[in-house]
């Protein structure tokens, strides 16, 4: 089947190719550059409160049931935005739409950091997940919009090693500050930090290249319905959609919340082991997303192998975890979390890569959103079983085992769907 020219260049009639998109250059990356230190950020209010957990236990009088639902309701509210902020970039342009979510965690630190009681804490909470939300696809977004086609693979994956930094590095300052300056003056400061780039995005980022065709990021606007079923009913987005949630969602289970526990109580390692060995897992594939964006860039056609590669390696490794009898030997255990990293790693770089085929450069908000909507969609849905199963069973080692089916079968069946479209996609 012929698929949907949204390449930057245009077929003449005598055969030549005329370059009609961006060409990139100093100033694009000088705009991502600034539009990613805001998803930096985004990271520093998204795992903040994981190093102020007990401080905030104690100073909002909380148990550890009801301080839990806190990064849960941040997470959610950041996978049920994933559309609307996808459809906030299509119609109102990156650049506002980033500086929306920069005030917007702005807002949401100083409450948290002044905040009374939990009440107030959870309207904080959630006010940086609205504004977490709108920070990721407008990056990509503006790659999109500032840089040839070939190079989109190369900025999403650069995007998430940034994103993986913030994730891995930046509890740390938090944790000094906090312990240094004090809670109030902590998360202020990261408020104060937060206004400034709200600054600079507006100083330094624009929509498009000057002298780019039109004066409007929407090119051929469309209704709402209309936009998500153009993504819906296309192949790149629905194969994106079913790779973030194959590869992506696993390791993001372990590392919002699963990983040490079952590093510790599944698999026996000690306490500071167990913490040094999720932070090198995170920490030590990130390397590969910009070497699998160039090769994408170069190479389209490896994305597809790539791809179910990824989710076959998966399926298999997780299939193994439930399965073990006696429980999964401890090199196993690291064997297939070590996989999901990768996985994790690469996701960005291959499912949005993906999500841009058959849809204008200037409608991928919508495309986008739905992708990072299905792999966080699957790690919220599994994390909660897993807690349920987890709340049931007697403390033992084998729990886990049961706790993590749901992403067992969660992993394969989106593999299987990976291989309908894209092995459909290559006899059409």
């Amino acid at each position: 089947m012929a698929q949907t020219d949204t390449s930057d260049e245009r077929t003449t009639a005598s055969g030549g190719a005329v370059p009609t998109g961006p060409v990139g250059g100093a100033r694009a990356w000088l705009v991502w550059a600034v539009a990613v230190g805001g998803y930096f950020l985004a990271m520093l209010h998204r795992n903040g409160l994981g190093v102020a957990a007990l401080e905030a236990q104690a100073r909002f009088d909380a148990g550890p049931a009801l301080l839990s639902l806190l990064p849960m309701l941040q997470l959610l509210v950041y996978v049920l935005l994933q559309v609307p902020a996808g459809l906030l970039a299509d119609r109102l342009g990156p650049r506002y739409t980033l500086v929306m979510g920069m005030v917007a965690m702005m807002v949401g630190s100083c409450l948290f950091a002044l905040a009374p009681g939990i009440g107030t804490a959870v309207a904080g909470r959630f006010l940086v997940g609205v504004g977490d939300a709108l920070v990721f696809l407008n990056v990509i977004r503006l790659a999109a919009l500032w840089f040839p086609r070939s190079r989109y693979a190369l900025i999403s994956g650069l995007t998430g090693v940034v994103g993986g930094t913030g994730q891995v590095a930046s509890a740390a300052p938090l944790a000094w500050a906090l312990d240094g300056i004090g809670w109030v003056a902590a998360f202020l400061s990261t408020a104060a930090l937060t206004a400034l780039m709200a600054l600079l995005m507006l100083l330094v980022v624009r929509d498009r290249p000057a002298g780019a065709a039109g004066r409007s990021t929407v090119a051929d606007p469309i209704p709402v319905w209309a936009a998500l079923k153009e993504a819906l009913r296309t192949r790149g987005p629905l194969i994106g959609m079913a790779h973030h949630a194959a590869v992506m969602a696993p390791f993001t289970m372990m590392m919002v919340l699963w990983g040490y526990p079952f590093l510790v109580g599944g698999l026996g390692l000690p306490e500071g082991t167990a913490a040094l060995t999720l932070t090198a897992l995170a920490a030590g594939g990130l390397w590969l997303a910009p070497f699998a964006g160039v090769v994408i860039g170069r190479r389209p056609g490896v994305r597809g192998a790539l791809a179910l590669t990824l989710g076959t390696v998966l399926s298999l490794g997780w299939l193994l975890l439930v399965v073990w009898p006696g429980g999964p030997p401890v090199a196993l255990g690291l064997t297939v979390m070590a996989a999901s990293a990768v996985g994790q790693t690469l996701a960005p770089t291959v499912s949005f890569d993906f999500a841009r085929d058959g849809i204008p450069a200037s409608r991928t908000g919508v495309a986008s959103g739905l992708v990072n909507m299905s792999g966080f969609t699957t790690a919220v849905v599994c994390t909660v079983a897993a807690g349920a199963v987890l709340q049931a069973l007697p403390d033992e080692p084998e729990s886990y085992q049961v706790a993590f089916v749901p992403m067992c079968v969660t992993t394969a069946c989106a593999t299987a769907v990976l291989y309908f479209f894209i092995l459909r996609r290559s006899r059409a």
